[in-house]
């Protein structure tokens, strides 16, 4: 195994022994130490997706429009596989893959790399958190795959991250949530904060009940904390209430879960804070700003 990375170069083992996971920065290393003769054409058919995959719904919309770019212009950037019994597995890569299915294409450029089985599901679990638009529930299960892979404590995978203890920490609580709720949140008929709330109680019946109001009545996250700090609603994680002085609160958690950051909303104005350049930049690519 040792040596199986070595041959990687600057790829797979500096992806996982580096403070900060980058999976853009390992497919890159990658790409550059790819000869022009490493990328050749295979056929769709012949390639299986990852089995290690979280990812289990992918927008249809947008792999339309890649479907159309790909139609137009080709695949720019090859995908990632490895030679298998029968064909090749997908490493990276899979969006588009299904896009260049939906274009009609019969091959698609790819690099081949061998892979363990083991590389595969640390590979397709970090290129999903840091790639793709995961539902909660998927990277709840991203979350969990990277933390047993890698043996590692959850505050360590925040900080390899760049996302906050209680982000993660309350995304793994959504694996509490009884199935048909964690189906809920992940159609977005429920919210990240809604589940959040719903994953601290212990009565599987009672969480189901409130999930469905929450849906047909549309009861909002605060009037939702309400309802479980009620004695009657036990808890699988006791609830302190203390007097809300700010009536902002849970936007600062709904704001602290997205962007991973202290978030303060108060006097008509929203404060985030954040630790350094790198930081900064990590949040701004989040809310999409871009800043020359």
């Amino acid at each position: 195994m040792e040596q199986k990375k070595k041959a990687l170069g600057r790829g797979l083992e500096q992806l996982f022994s580096s403070e900060v996971l980058d999976f853009d920065t390992f497919e890159d290393n990658i790409m550059e130490n790819a000869k022009e003769t490493d990328i050749i054409q295979i056929p769709l058919s012949d390639i299986r997706t990852n089995p290690y995959q979280p990812r289990k719904h992918f927008d249809k919309e947008a792999l339309d429009e890649l479907a159309t770019s790909i139609r137009n212009y080709g695949v720019f950037q090859p995908i990632i596989v490895k030679k298998s019994i029968k064909g090749y597995d997908l490493v990276a890569g899979e969006r588009r893959l299904r896009a260049s299915k939906l274009a009609g294409m019969e091959t698609i450029p790819a690099i081949v790399k061998d892979f363990s089985d083991e590389e595969m599901r640390e590979i397709a679990l970090l290129e999903n958190i840091q790639r793709e638009n995961l539902s909660s529930i998927e990277l709840a299960w991203a979350y969990k795959g990277i933390i047993d892979s890698l043996h590692i404590r959850q505050e360590d995978l925040a900080a390899k991250i760049g996302k906050s203890r209680s982000h993660v920490t309350n995304t793994l609580g959504l694996l509490k949530l009884p199935n048909d709720v964690q189906d809920m949140v992940r159609e977005n008929q429920i919210s990240m904060g809604h589940a959040r709330v719903l994953s601290k109680m212990e009565d599987n019946k009672k969480v189901e009940e409130l999930a469905k109001k929450v849906v047909q009545n549309n009861i909002s996250v605060r009037d939702l904390e309400d309802i479980s700090s009620q004695e009657k609603v036990e808890k699988r994680v006791p609830i302190n209430r203390q007097p809300r002085i700010n009536e902002y609160q849970y936007i600062e958690e709904e704001l602290r879960d997205i962007l991973g950051t202290k978030v303060k909303v108060d006097n008509k104005k929203i404060e985030i804070f954040f630790e350094s350049r790198v930081d900064l930049t990590r949040i701004l690519d989040i809310l999409n700003v871009n800043v020359d």
